[in-house]
């Protein structure tokens, strides 16, 4: 679509919301900024848009006359797809865009997107570091926490991007078409906005929705969920495996990752990576079928997987204080997550959790503890319920606390010298921080405060 002359609504004034308007601006559209929340601080989103003066903003209640006047509406990820104002424009048969497919609009280049449960962020980290070796031009954007939209404008036809894509960006795909993609695995998670299992899987297959014979979509043979989605995907599928070896695929063969299209290649060791746990050696395979199967020389691909390090947030290794070693999983959001981190652990472990509630379940991360768990440490909303959970299921050394610098003071009592303390909450950060990111980077300074 011919973005000039044309109005833009911008629903949401976070960091994709802004990204949303400066691209639009750029591509010479009208463009109404608006924010539901009648206490939204005006100022402050206009010094976010300093230079960028052609544009409405409406803060609060959205006039039937300014939604007379759209042509087209752009949600942010956080803007759920049910509310009032989208029935609205759906009703007068405006397009509701998210800002992805606002982003592949503008783009250019070739697009590798990921999307899954759990894994997203450290396989999209690792598929660019690997693409960077190879090529030029590469952009890792998405839900990584870089909007696609910020950087759309500065794609050329040489370009590589790979972007982190969540169920509540593919929502509002339209034409969105990746070369390859990639569903990582999934569990349950954000169901207080997909509401069922049924709904969320669904979402997540959007990815692949538009792929056709000529693309690629890589999935993981281990998740019975894409087993059965594989049926309806008419992109070439392409899997990966942690406990099968696949005659077509990439897979684990006892400590070796092993890759076959055409012919046999082992890729490397697990020895060759500086990640923890079966979840890190999928997310590998899945970043490194991306880069072979977008012609990256395996030389390339082996030198990227060593050279790279755990992202930010994710069993993240923080201090050792007093033999006790401290790891920030703060991007644990989900109770599988949760598992995974657990599953990591290679000492006993004192376990930082609770937080928003998504309206997750909580008994597979309990029955996960075993011997390894030695104590649990609850703070935020959902503090009660796992509390309930574990001591039901048995698990009864169980701490409230009300803070999570509070959590993290009763963690360095808990812990012994060679034990572990890990923050991975299996819960979402809203009830208490902005974001993960910000409950994180909170739980590292609070366990350096303990030196």
């Amino acid at each position: 679509m011919e973005l000039q002359d044309k109005t833009f609504l911008v629903v949401g004034t976070g960091i994709s919301g802004i990204a949303a308007v400066k691209l639009l601006y750029k591509k010479g559209a009208q463009v109404i900024l608006f924010d539901g929340n009648a206490k939204a601080d005006c100022d402050a989103v206009r010094k976010k848009l300093e230079g960028y003066a052609e544009y409405s903003l409406v803060i609060g209640e959205m006039p039937a006359q300014t939604l007379s006047k759209i042509d087209v509406a752009v949600l942010s990820p956080g803007v759920p797809t049910d509310i009032p104002l989208v029935h609205s424009l759906h009703e007068r048969k405006i397009p509701v865009w998210g800002e992805i497919e606002l982003a592949y609009q503008c783009g250019k280049g070739r697009l590798f997107a990921i999307t899954g449960t759990n894994g997203k962020t450290t396989t999209t980290a690792l598929t660019g570091e690997i693409m960077k070796t190879y090529f030029d031009s590469v952009f890792v954007v998405g839900n990584i926490g870089l909007p696609y939209t910020e950087y759309a404008a500065e794609m050329t036809e040489e370009s590589v991007t790979v972007a982190e894509i969540s169920s509540f960006q593919l929502e509002t795909i339209h034409t969105f078409q990746p070369e390859i993609s990639a569903i990582l695995n999934i569990t349950p998670d954000h169901l207080n906005r997909h509401h069922t299992m049924e709904c969320y899987v669904e979402t997540k297959s959007y990815i692949a929705r538009n792929q056709g014979a000529g693309d690629i979509c890589i999935l993981n043979y281990e998740d019975a969920y894409l087993r059965e989605l594989a049926k309806k995907i008419t992109a070439d599928v392409f899997w990966f495996s942690s406990g099968h070896i696949l005659e077509r695929g990439i897979w684990l063969e006892g400590e070796q990752i092993v890759y076959c299209d055409t012919e046999k290649i082992p890729v490397c060791t697990i020895h060759d990576m500086n990640l923890l746990g079966k979840h890190n050696y999928e997310n590998v395979m899945a970043a490194v079928a991306i880069a072979l199967k977008a012609g990256v020389p395996v030389e390339c691909v082996r030198k990227a997987v060593r050279e790279f390090h755990a992202v930010e947030h994710r069993i993240e290794y923080v201090e050792e204080i007093n033999g006790v070693k401290y790891y920030n999983d703060s991007k644990g959001t989900n109770p599988d997550a949760a598992i995974k981190a657990v599953e990591a652990m290679v000492a006993p472990t004192v376990l930082i959790g609770g937080g928003y509630d998504k309206k997750s379940t909580y008994e597979e991360w309990i029955a996960s503890f075993g011997e390894k768990v030695k104590c649990l440490i609850l703070i935020g909303e959902t503090k009660n319920a796992i509390a309930k959970t574990a001591k039901k299921a048995g698990f009864t050394n169980v701490i409230l606390k009300d803070t999570l610098k509070e959590a993290v003071e009763e963690s360095s009592r808990q812990a012994e010298p060679g034990d572990a303390v890990l923050l991975s909450p299996a819960c979402a950060s809203w009830d208490m921080f902005q974001s993960y990111e910000e409950r994180g980077k909170r739980f590292k300074e609070y366990v350096r405060g303990l030196v």
